[in-house]
């Protein structure tokens, strides 16, 4: 059974810990990036929720600044070799990417339910 009373788990906090953003108890993954149907806590359903590309899109800037500018920042200090760059830069974006990939899909979802930014979602 959804809550009827406001959100108890901050947005950033559900993100973090890609847990359920009305509860913040159940898991919202199963598996990687699969969500699951509902929570297996407080019965909210996630079966309306699509965050789209947004999390990829916001990964890809993020890791692109930081990574762009560190290479940069290291090219004009320290003038390594290419294949020195590419041994540090490459796993780095790897790393980050898949690493931000869950949290940052976790937290729009949990920000979708905030704010309830489609009709179908029913909010707790």
């Amino acid at each position: 059974m959804p809550y009827s009373y406001g959100m108890p788990v901050s947005p950033l906090r559900a993100g973090l810990t890609c847990k359920c953003p009305a509860c913040g108890k159940g898991k919202l993954f199963r598996g990687f990036l699969d969500v699951v149907e509902a929570c297996d806590t407080c019965g909210q359903s996630f079966s309306t929720v699509n965050s789209g590309d947004g999390p990829a899109v916001f990964i890809i800037l993020i890791v692109g600044f930081l990574v762009g500018g560190l290479a940069v920042g290291m090219e004009l200090m320290f003038h390594p070799p290419y294949w020195l760059q590419l041994t540090i830069w490459l796993p780095m974006i790897l790393i980050l990417s898949i690493g931000l990939l869950r949290p940052f899909k976790a937290y729009l979802i949990a920000l979708q339910f905030k704010h309830k930014a489609s009709s179908e979602i029913e909010r707790y």
